[in-house]
C-alpha cells in the first residue's frame, strides 16, 4: 500500500469498451436489469472484505447487489449469517432488509463479462477500484478471496509479487502489517455441485476470518 491513487468508483464507468458494449446489449434485452458496474455492498469501514470475481448475468447484474439473485449468493449469504456477518441468511434484492455486520462485499471486476470470463485488461482496469476498497479496510482487517482471479487481483492491487502468494483454499497470507488474506474456492454452482467446495469448507474459511478479527 505504498502508492496513492484516486479512482472513485462510479456506476457510469465505461473504461472497458468490450464490457460497456456488452452491458448495453444486455440492457436492451433485459430492460429491467441493473446492467451497470455493480457497487460494493456493506459497511465502508468493515474489517472483513469479501472479494468475488464478477457480477453474474441474472444475479448482481440483474439486482445491482453483489452475489444477489444467483446460485453463488445462496451459500455466501447463509455462511455470512451463520458467522455473524449478516442480519439475514438470504439476499433477495438490493432493497431488502438485509444488512452486513462488519463486512463488505465487492468484485474484482465490477461489470458482467461475456461468458463470465473477463480478460486481463478488464481485470487491470478494475484493479484501481479494488485498491480503493483494500486501503479502506481498517488495521487488522481480513480479506477473503473467492477464487484465484480474485486472489491475484488483490495481490496485484497491492503491488505484491504473485510468486510469493500462491492461491490455495484455506491458505492464509499476511499481505501487509495491517491486512491478512484468506483464500477460498469460489462459491459457484460448479464448485458446490461437484463438491470441490462444501458448505463446511466454506464455513471454515469465514470462521477462520472471525477468529483473526476477534484476536
Amino acid at each position: 500500500m505504498t502508492r496513492s491513487r484516486h479512482y472513485s468508483f462510479t456506476t457510469e464507468c465505461k473504461k472497458c469498451a468490450r464490457l460497456a458494449a456488452f452491458l448495453k446489449s444486455v440492457k436492451e434485452e433485459f430492460p429491467d436489469y441493473f446492467a451497470k458496474p455493480v457497487p460494493s455492498f456493506g459497511d465502508p469501514e468493515a474489517r472483513l472484505l469479501v472479494v468475488g470475481l464478477a457480477p453474474g448475468m441474472h444475479g448482481a447484474n440483474r439486482t445491482g447487489r453483489p452475489f444477489t439473485g444467483d446460485h453463488a449468493g445462496i451459500l455466501l449469504y447463509k455462511t455470512l449469517f451463520d458467522t455473524g456477518f449478516s442480519s439475514h441468511p438470504e439476499s433477495l434484492a438490493a432493497d431488502d432488509a438485509l444488512t452486513l455486520i462488519n463486512c463488505r462485499i465487492t468484485n474484482a471486476v465490477r461489470c458482467l463479462p461475456p461468458q463470465n470470463k473477463p480478460i486481463g485488461a478488464e481485470i487491470n482496469h478494475c484493479n484501481d477500484y479494488l485498491y480503493e476498497e483494500l486501503v479502506s479496510v481498517p488495521k487488522g482487517g481480513v480479506v477473503i478471496a473467492l477464487g484465484a482471479i480474485a486472489h491475484n487481483a488483490i495481490v496485484s492491487a497491492l503491488e505484491l509479487k504473485k510468486s510469493n502468494y500462491k492461491f490455495g483454499h484455506g491458505i492464509t497470507h499476511r499481505l501487509t502489517n495491517e491486512l491478512t488474506l484468506i483464500d477460498s474456492y469460489h462459491c459457484s454452482r460448479y464448485n458446490t455441485q461437484t463438491k470441490r467446495l462444501t458448505s463446511d469448507m466454506f464455513l471454515d474459511v469465514f470462521e477462520q476470518a472471525k477468529i483473526l478479527l476477534d484476536s
